[in-house]
Protein backbone atom coordinates (compact mmCIF):
# COMPACT_ATOMS: atom_id res chain seq x y z
CA UNK A 1 0.00 0.00 0.00
CA UNK A 2 2.90 2.10 0.58
CA UNK A 3 4.62 1.10 -2.12
CA UNK A 4 1.27 2.14 -4.10
CA UNK A 5 0.91 5.68 -2.39
CA UNK A 6 4.62 6.53 -3.16
CA UNK A 7 4.13 5.51 -6.89
CA UNK A 8 0.96 7.94 -6.99
CA UNK A 9 2.79 10.80 -5.48
CA UNK A 10 5.53 10.75 -7.74
CA UNK A 11 2.79 10.35 -10.73
CA UNK A 12 1.53 13.50 -9.86
CA UNK A 13 5.08 15.11 -9.55
CA UNK A 14 5.44 14.31 -13.50
CA UNK A 15 5.12 17.48 -15.40
CA UNK A 16 1.92 17.27 -17.36
CA UNK A 17 2.34 15.32 -21.21
CA UNK A 18 2.53 18.06 -24.36
CA UNK A 19 -0.14 18.58 -26.19
CA UNK A 20 0.49 19.46 -29.87
CA UNK A 21 -1.96 22.47 -31.04
CA UNK A 22 -2.00 20.48 -34.41
CA UNK A 23 -4.08 17.23 -32.10
CA UNK A 24 -6.19 19.60 -30.57
CA UNK A 25 -10.47 19.01 -31.16
CA UNK A 26 -11.17 21.19 -34.31
CA UNK A 27 -8.23 22.30 -35.67
CA UNK A 28 -8.68 19.66 -38.95
CA UNK A 29 -11.95 21.44 -39.42
CA UNK A 30 -9.54 25.05 -39.43
CA UNK A 31 -7.11 23.79 -42.00
CA UNK A 32 -10.45 22.59 -43.81
CA UNK A 33 -12.08 25.87 -44.14
CA UNK A 34 -8.97 28.16 -44.90
CA UNK A 35 -8.33 25.59 -47.71
CA UNK A 36 -11.95 26.02 -49.02
CA UNK A 37 -12.40 29.19 -48.01
CA UNK A 38 -9.79 31.24 -48.45
CA UNK A 39 -7.12 28.64 -50.60
CA UNK A 40 -4.46 28.02 -48.42
CA UNK A 41 -2.33 25.49 -49.08
CA UNK A 42 -3.80 22.69 -46.13
CA UNK A 43 0.11 20.90 -46.28
CA UNK A 44 2.29 24.34 -45.71
CA UNK A 45 -0.51 25.57 -43.03
CA UNK A 46 -0.34 22.32 -41.13
CA UNK A 47 3.64 22.77 -41.32
CA UNK A 48 3.01 26.02 -39.25
CA UNK A 49 1.60 24.44 -36.32
CA UNK A 50 4.15 21.18 -36.59
CA UNK A 51 6.29 21.69 -33.50
CA UNK A 52 3.50 24.00 -31.70
CA UNK A 53 2.44 22.80 -27.88
CA UNK A 54 -0.48 24.46 -26.10
CA UNK A 55 0.83 27.12 -23.92
CA UNK A 56 -0.95 26.66 -20.35
CA UNK A 57 0.62 30.22 -19.26
CA UNK A 58 -1.05 32.03 -21.57
CA UNK A 59 -4.79 30.17 -20.66
CA UNK A 60 -3.69 31.10 -17.15
CA UNK A 61 -2.88 34.98 -18.04
CA UNK A 62 -6.04 35.38 -20.23
CA UNK A 63 -7.96 34.25 -17.36
CA UNK A 64 -6.43 36.68 -15.09
CA UNK A 65 -6.20 39.98 -17.17
CA UNK A 66 -5.22 42.93 -15.77
CA UNK A 67 -8.35 44.96 -16.06
CA UNK A 68 -9.79 42.66 -13.02
CA UNK A 69 -8.01 44.18 -10.79
CA UNK A 70 -9.21 47.27 -8.88
CA UNK A 71 -9.33 50.84 -9.99
CA UNK A 72 -6.63 51.87 -7.45
CA UNK A 73 -4.64 49.20 -8.28
CA UNK A 74 -4.91 49.07 -11.73
CA UNK A 75 -3.87 52.72 -12.21
CA UNK A 76 -0.91 52.58 -10.53
CA UNK A 77 0.29 50.30 -13.26
CA UNK A 78 0.51 53.48 -15.64
CA UNK A 79 0.49 56.40 -13.94
CA UNK A 80 3.96 56.92 -13.05
CA UNK A 81 6.12 59.49 -13.52
CA UNK A 82 8.57 57.45 -15.76
CA UNK A 83 5.63 56.55 -17.95
CA UNK A 84 4.79 60.48 -18.02
CA UNK A 85 8.37 61.76 -18.70
CA UNK A 86 8.48 58.82 -21.57
CA UNK A 87 5.09 59.97 -22.92
CA UNK A 88 5.96 63.97 -22.83
CA UNK A 89 9.67 63.35 -24.46
CA UNK A 90 7.52 60.99 -27.36
CA UNK A 91 4.61 64.06 -27.53
CA UNK A 92 7.58 66.21 -28.48
CA UNK A 93 9.21 64.03 -30.94
CA UNK A 94 6.53 62.84 -32.71
CA UNK A 95 4.54 66.24 -32.76
CA UNK A 96 3.62 66.88 -36.10
CA UNK A 97 2.61 63.39 -36.54
CA UNK A 98 0.12 63.78 -33.76
CA UNK A 99 -1.34 67.06 -35.10
CA UNK A 100 -1.52 65.41 -38.30
CA UNK A 101 -3.35 62.77 -36.81
CA UNK A 102 -5.50 65.16 -35.36
CA UNK A 103 -5.73 67.22 -38.80
CA UNK A 104 -6.91 63.50 -40.60
CA UNK A 105 -9.18 62.03 -37.72
CA UNK A 106 -10.53 64.37 -35.54
CA UNK A 107 -8.18 62.09 -32.46
CA UNK A 108 -7.05 64.18 -29.46
CA UNK A 109 -3.53 63.31 -29.83
CA UNK A 110 -3.60 62.84 -25.70
CA UNK A 111 -5.46 60.08 -26.52
CA UNK A 112 -3.61 58.34 -28.98
CA UNK A 113 -0.38 58.93 -26.87
CA UNK A 114 -2.60 57.51 -23.59
CA UNK A 115 -3.01 54.01 -25.99
CA UNK A 116 0.58 54.15 -27.13
CA UNK A 117 1.77 54.63 -23.75
CA UNK A 118 -0.50 51.99 -22.15
CA UNK A 119 -0.34 49.53 -24.59
CA UNK A 120 3.39 49.28 -25.02
CA UNK A 121 4.77 51.62 -22.56
CA UNK A 122 5.78 53.58 -26.01
CA UNK A 123 7.19 50.65 -28.18
CA UNK A 124 9.03 49.31 -24.99
CA UNK A 125 6.74 46.44 -24.34
CA UNK A 126 5.59 44.72 -27.46
CA UNK A 127 5.05 40.89 -25.84
CA UNK A 128 7.50 37.90 -26.66
CA UNK A 129 4.83 35.36 -27.22
CA UNK A 130 5.01 33.74 -30.98
CA UNK A 131 1.40 34.67 -32.23
CA UNK A 132 0.89 31.16 -34.05
CA UNK A 133 1.28 29.70 -31.08
CA UNK A 134 -0.72 32.21 -28.69
CA UNK A 135 -3.48 32.50 -31.02
CA UNK A 136 -3.01 28.61 -31.89
CA UNK A 137 -3.68 27.79 -27.63
CA UNK A 138 -6.60 30.08 -27.94
CA UNK A 139 -8.17 28.99 -30.73
CA UNK A 140 -8.09 24.90 -29.72
CA UNK A 141 -7.23 24.60 -26.44
CA UNK A 142 -9.46 27.43 -24.53
CA UNK A 143 -12.88 26.69 -25.17
CA UNK A 144 -14.58 29.87 -23.40
CA UNK A 145 -13.67 32.00 -26.32
CA UNK A 146 -12.46 29.85 -28.56
CA UNK A 147 -14.89 30.97 -31.40
CA UNK A 148 -13.42 34.43 -31.04
CA UNK A 149 -9.72 33.20 -30.88
CA UNK A 150 -10.15 30.92 -34.20
CA UNK A 151 -12.20 34.29 -36.11
CA UNK A 152 -8.60 35.90 -34.47
CA UNK A 153 -6.34 33.19 -35.90
CA UNK A 154 -7.99 33.55 -39.54
CA UNK A 155 -7.32 37.34 -39.51
CA UNK A 156 -3.90 36.62 -38.97
CA UNK A 157 -2.80 34.09 -41.45
CA UNK A 158 -5.06 36.03 -43.97
CA UNK A 159 -3.27 39.28 -42.68
CA UNK A 160 0.20 37.46 -43.07
CA UNK A 161 -0.33 36.94 -46.45
CA UNK A 162 -1.91 40.08 -47.26
CA UNK A 163 1.10 42.31 -46.03
CA UNK A 164 3.79 39.63 -47.54
CA UNK A 165 4.70 38.63 -43.67
CA UNK A 166 6.18 35.42 -42.33
CA UNK A 167 3.43 33.72 -39.40
CA UNK A 168 6.29 31.86 -37.74
CA UNK A 169 8.10 35.10 -37.26
CA UNK A 170 5.68 37.33 -35.92
CA UNK A 171 5.22 37.87 -31.89
CA UNK A 172 3.00 40.03 -29.59
CA UNK A 173 0.98 39.61 -26.62
CA UNK A 174 0.01 36.17 -24.96
CA UNK A 175 -3.28 37.41 -26.30
CA UNK A 176 -2.43 38.16 -29.70
CA UNK A 177 -2.14 41.54 -30.44
CA UNK A 178 0.85 42.89 -31.99
CA UNK A 179 2.81 45.56 -32.94
CA UNK A 180 3.02 49.45 -31.12
CA UNK A 181 -0.54 50.10 -30.92
CA UNK A 182 -1.37 46.27 -30.17
CA UNK A 183 -4.08 45.35 -32.80
CA UNK A 184 -5.55 42.14 -33.10
CA UNK A 185 -5.11 41.04 -36.77
CA UNK A 186 -8.79 41.54 -37.38
CA UNK A 187 -8.08 45.36 -36.45
CA UNK A 188 -4.99 45.46 -38.12
CA UNK A 189 -6.56 44.41 -41.52
CA UNK A 190 -9.46 47.13 -41.05
CA UNK A 191 -7.72 49.97 -39.40
CA UNK A 192 -4.31 49.58 -40.28
CA UNK A 193 -2.94 52.93 -42.23
CA UNK A 194 0.11 53.88 -44.09
CA UNK A 195 0.15 56.71 -42.48
CA UNK A 196 4.50 57.51 -43.60
CA UNK A 197 3.26 56.44 -46.86
CA UNK A 198 6.15 54.13 -47.81
CA UNK A 199 4.17 51.11 -49.26
CA UNK A 200 3.79 49.10 -46.31
CA UNK A 201 1.61 49.37 -42.79
CA UNK A 202 3.96 48.28 -40.57
CA UNK A 203 2.71 48.31 -37.06
CA UNK A 204 6.79 46.95 -35.64
CA UNK A 205 9.26 49.91 -36.76
CA UNK A 206 7.02 53.10 -37.91
CA UNK A 207 5.91 55.70 -35.07
CA UNK A 208 3.71 57.21 -38.00
CA UNK A 209 2.03 53.81 -39.21
CA UNK A 210 1.43 53.31 -35.48
CA UNK A 211 0.02 56.60 -34.45
CA UNK A 212 -2.08 56.94 -37.71
CA UNK A 213 -3.66 53.58 -37.34
CA UNK A 214 -5.09 54.12 -33.65
CA UNK A 215 -6.52 57.21 -34.96
CA UNK A 216 -8.14 55.86 -37.46
CA UNK A 217 -9.32 52.83 -35.43
CA UNK A 218 -10.49 55.71 -32.71
CA UNK A 219 -12.50 57.45 -35.36
CA UNK A 220 -14.12 54.29 -37.47
CA UNK A 221 -15.28 54.07 -33.71
CA UNK A 222 -17.59 56.79 -33.34
CA UNK A 223 -14.86 59.48 -31.79
CA UNK A 224 -16.07 62.48 -31.92
CA UNK A 225 -13.62 66.08 -32.62
CA UNK A 226 -13.77 68.14 -29.74
CA UNK A 227 -16.50 66.60 -27.66
CA UNK A 228 -16.01 65.66 -24.15
CA UNK A 229 -14.98 62.28 -22.55
CA UNK A 230 -16.45 62.75 -18.92
CA UNK A 231 -17.92 64.33 -16.23
CA UNK A 232 -17.22 63.83 -12.25
CA UNK A 233 -19.47 63.34 -9.86
CA UNK A 234 -19.63 64.49 -6.35
CA UNK A 235 -18.72 62.08 -3.90
CA UNK A 236 -22.06 62.51 -2.21
CA UNK A 237 -25.55 62.43 -4.55
CA UNK A 238 -28.57 61.22 -3.53
CA UNK A 239 -28.93 58.83 -7.11
CA UNK A 240 -28.55 54.71 -7.59
CA UNK A 241 -25.35 55.23 -8.89
CA UNK A 242 -24.27 51.43 -8.80
CA UNK A 243 -27.65 50.14 -10.32
CA UNK A 244 -26.95 53.00 -13.36
CA UNK A 245 -23.49 51.82 -13.88
CA UNK A 246 -24.53 48.23 -13.70
CA UNK A 247 -26.44 49.16 -17.28
CA UNK A 248 -22.99 49.04 -19.03
CA UNK A 249 -20.40 51.56 -20.64
CA UNK A 250 -22.40 52.44 -24.39
CA UNK A 251 -24.44 56.11 -23.55
CA UNK A 252 -27.59 54.95 -23.38
CA UNK A 253 -29.12 57.43 -20.71
CA UNK A 254 -30.08 61.21 -21.50
CA UNK A 255 -28.68 63.87 -18.97
CA UNK A 256 -32.48 64.94 -18.81
CA UNK A 257 -32.78 60.99 -17.54
CA UNK A 258 -30.12 61.27 -14.95
CA UNK A 259 -31.55 64.77 -13.76
CA UNK A 260 -34.55 62.68 -12.87
CA UNK A 261 -32.37 60.04 -10.88
CA UNK A 262 -31.18 63.32 -9.00
CA UNK A 263 -27.83 63.88 -9.98
CA UNK A 264 -27.18 67.52 -10.36
CA UNK A 265 -25.73 68.16 -13.92
CA UNK A 266 -25.30 71.67 -14.17
CA UNK A 267 -23.84 73.37 -18.02
CA UNK A 268 -24.58 69.68 -19.44
CA UNK A 269 -26.99 69.62 -22.33
CA UNK A 270 -30.23 67.22 -21.49
CA UNK A 271 -29.88 65.87 -24.59
CA UNK A 272 -26.38 64.73 -24.23
CA UNK A 273 -26.22 60.87 -23.79
CA UNK A 274 -23.92 59.75 -21.53
CA UNK A 275 -23.21 56.42 -19.07
CA UNK A 276 -22.75 56.09 -15.70
CA UNK A 277 -18.92 54.87 -15.09
CA UNK A 278 -18.08 53.26 -11.76
CA UNK A 279 -14.28 52.71 -10.22
CA UNK A 280 -13.09 51.27 -6.77
CA UNK A 281 -11.02 53.25 -4.93
CA UNK A 282 -9.46 52.33 -1.58
CA UNK A 283 -12.45 53.64 0.27
CA UNK A 284 -15.55 53.51 -1.65
CA UNK A 285 -15.68 54.61 -5.85
CA UNK A 286 -15.72 57.27 -7.67
CA UNK A 287 -18.56 57.85 -10.27
CA UNK A 288 -18.19 59.54 -14.07
CA UNK A 289 -20.36 60.38 -16.66
CA UNK A 290 -18.93 58.53 -19.62
CA UNK A 291 -19.60 60.21 -23.37
CA UNK A 292 -19.52 59.14 -26.86
CA UNK A 293 -15.69 59.74 -27.48
CA UNK A 294 -14.99 57.23 -23.84
CA UNK A 295 -17.08 54.68 -24.86
CA UNK A 296 -14.71 54.84 -28.27
CA UNK A 297 -12.04 54.45 -26.18
CA UNK A 298 -13.52 51.24 -24.65
CA UNK A 299 -13.89 50.13 -28.26
CA UNK A 300 -9.90 49.15 -28.31
CA UNK A 301 -10.24 47.29 -24.95
CA UNK A 302 -13.80 47.07 -23.06
CA UNK A 303 -12.81 47.90 -19.71
CA UNK A 304 -13.52 51.07 -18.01
CA UNK A 305 -10.37 51.07 -16.05
CA UNK A 306 -8.32 50.51 -19.77
CA UNK A 307 -10.13 53.78 -20.90
CA UNK A 308 -9.63 55.71 -17.60
CA UNK A 309 -6.14 55.02 -17.37
CA UNK A 310 -5.69 56.06 -21.07
CA UNK A 311 -7.34 59.48 -20.57
CA UNK A 312 -5.72 60.34 -17.25
CA UNK A 313 -2.04 59.35 -18.52
CA UNK A 314 -2.49 61.24 -22.07
CA UNK A 315 -3.73 64.43 -19.85
CA UNK A 316 -1.21 64.40 -17.98
CA UNK A 317 1.47 63.51 -20.68
CA UNK A 318 -0.18 66.60 -21.94
CA UNK A 319 0.68 68.69 -19.15
CA UNK A 320 4.15 67.95 -19.05
CA UNK A 321 5.10 67.75 -22.80
CA UNK A 322 3.19 71.73 -22.98
CA UNK A 323 3.59 72.67 -19.25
Amino acid sequence: MRALILLFTLFLGLPAAAQPIAEQPDFDSFIEHMEEEHDFNPRRLRALFEDLEVREDIIADIEEPAESKPWYRYRRIFLTDERIETGADFWDEHRETLERAREEYGVDPAVVVGILGVETYFGRREGDDPLLESLGTLAFAYPPRADFFRGELEEFLLMAREEQLEPAELIGSYAGAMGRPQFMASSFRAFAVDFDSDGRRDLWNSWPDAIGSVASYLADHGWEAGEPLLHRLPDEVDAPLEELADEGLKPSFKVAELREEGLELDGLDDDREAAVVRLEQEEGHDHWLGFNNFYAITRYNHSALYAMAVHQLGEAIREEAEG
